[in-house]
């Protein structure tokens, strides 16, 4: 048994898990406390892209790797050595192995970046904002191996979760935000733009990198919904609708004046059977 790290303390139970590529994990279940980190002042916002992987309102850029486009010749190669082996035999198995291990080092290699780059952003910054991207709709477009490739979600979730655990603050901006229209200088909508547009002059004459100027206004964004938030509802409460009959229109309320009196009742009784003609007359 190969072990990647030391037990904080003695397990309670131990589950063993194989998985496609033939490898066995063993998965502790052991109890942790909070490591709050020391609390900094730096605060970042993060622009997400398929270019560049991570743009940092600080101008820092981290590059795509693009884990699955790199190994794409040895996938394809292996995927079809294992089309040509006939079903059933030894040699199939091997080489379904084969492939397995392929794709299980793509993905791996995937997970060990995106926990890397987490981790340095979370210790180096107080307050971490990014955008709330639909993965799920991107991933039905024509940039969809890309963006599957990209690993958005999985990086993002690391990133929340890292930051409960060492007392970090983390947020995610609304999707809808316009982060790349919007001017970080002077504040103004310059329009949508193309993704082919890298860089873009607004009408105050600043020349704006598209990513870097998205994500300071995803910095901004978040500091201001964080400073506004006092932790108070805001949408009013849900009320379930009155199981009543549905009161009268105004157009018709002169056409009722003289329901009560033809009917010779008076009070509660007669207004509920003014409402019952009123039922059997639109029905």
């Amino acid at each position: 048994m190969a072990w990647s790290r030391e037990l904080p303390c003695e397990p309670s139970s131990v589950s063993v898990i194989s998985d496609s590529a033939g490898r066995y994990f063993a998965s502790f279940v052991v109890e942790v406390t909070g490591e709050a980190l020391p609390e900094g002042v730096c605060e970042v916002g993060i622009d997400l892209g398929l270019r560049r992987f991570a743009v940092l309102s600080d101008g820092q850029a981290v590059a795509s790797p693009r884990f699955l486009r790199r190994a794409e010749r040895r996938l394809r190669k292996s995927q079809q050595a294992l089309s040509r082996k006939e079903k059933g035999s030894s040699n199939r198995v091997r080489a379904r192995l084969r492939v397995a291990r392929a794709h299980a080092t793509v993905a791996d290699t995937r997970r060990d970046f995106a926990h890397k780059l987490s981790t340095a952003i979370i210790r180096e910054n107080q307050a971490v904002y990014v955008e709330d991207l639909c993965v799920k709709g991107l991933a039905r477009t024509r940039l969809a191996k890309s963006v599957h490739d990209a690993g958005w979600g999985m990086f993002t979730s690391m990133l929340e979760e890292k930051a409960a655990r060492y007392g970090r603050y983390f947020a995610k901006v609304d999707r809808f935000f316009p982060s790349s229209q919007l001017c970080s200088e002077c504040g103004v909508i310059d329009g949508k733009k193309p993704l082919s547009v890298r860089s873009w002059r607004c009408r105050c004459g600043v020349v704006h990198d598209r990513d870097v100027n998205a994500a300071r206004n995803i910095l901004a964004a978040g500091q201001a919904e964080r400073r506004n938030a006092c932790g108070a509802r805001v949408r009013p409460v849900s009320v379930p609708a009155l199981r009543v009959e549905a009161g009268t229109r105004r157009e018709r309320r002169s056409a009722l004046v003289g329901i009560p009196s033809l009917l010779g009742q008076g009070g509660c009784q007669s207004v509920h059977s003014t409402h019952t003609l009123l039922s059997h007359a639109s029905a």
